[in-house]
């Protein structure tokens, strides 16, 4: 895959494999997403889709998601201009708007694990639709803000500890 091709090229122009890439495994899209009826307000919740894996972040079966869930939305260029309910922190939506991918992301760091260790990912936040009950018991804040991410670099830093200083010899009598 050419190297930061999501800086050269526009969505509509990516290939499937490149499009697929974008997602960064944080499965913050996958979440339940309550919509006020008379003022249509968005509240987001920690309630994942029963297909998401909660400890992998991504969809357990990603090929036949939108037979086993209809309401599963597939992301394209063109549904992106419609769609208000995208975390901030999401890659599609962030290039939509013009901006880059975050420093965590697995297409800049190499890693697929950079997402979770960054602290962005839904793993340990998110509970299954299926031990759940009401949704409206489950309202979280956090889903729909920009995610203050952890940095962790890819490789653990060399730490450096100072030369113990010389200790003076004494001269033998």
């Amino acid at each position: 895959m050419d190297a930061q091709f999501w800086t050269r090229k526009t969505l509509a122009d990516m290939t499937r494999a490149e499009w697929e890439s974008l997602c960064d495994g944080c499965g913050r899209c996958c979440l339940h997403k309550l919509r006020d009826d008379e003022t249509g307000a968005l509240a987001f919740t920690n309630v994942a889709c029963r297909l998401l894996d909660l400890a992998s972040c991504r969809c357990s079966d990603y090929a036949h998601r939108r037979r086993r869930v209809p309401d599963c939305v597939q992301l394209t260029p063109a549904a992106l201009k419609a769609i208000d309910w995208l975390p901030p922190s999401c890659a599609y939506r962030r290039l939509a708007e013009g901006k880059d991918l975050p420093d965590w992301h697995p297409l800049r760091t190499g890693d697929p694990d950079s997402v979770h260790r960054a602290g962005v990912s839904v793993r340990g936040r998110a509970m299954s639709e299926r031990d759940a009950g009401a949704l409206e018991d489950h309202v979280a804040a956090w889903p729909g803000r920009m995610p203050r991410a952890r940095h962790t670099p890819a490789v653990s830093p060399v730490i450096r500890r100072p030369k113990p200083a010389p200790v003076a010899k004494e001269s033998l009598p």
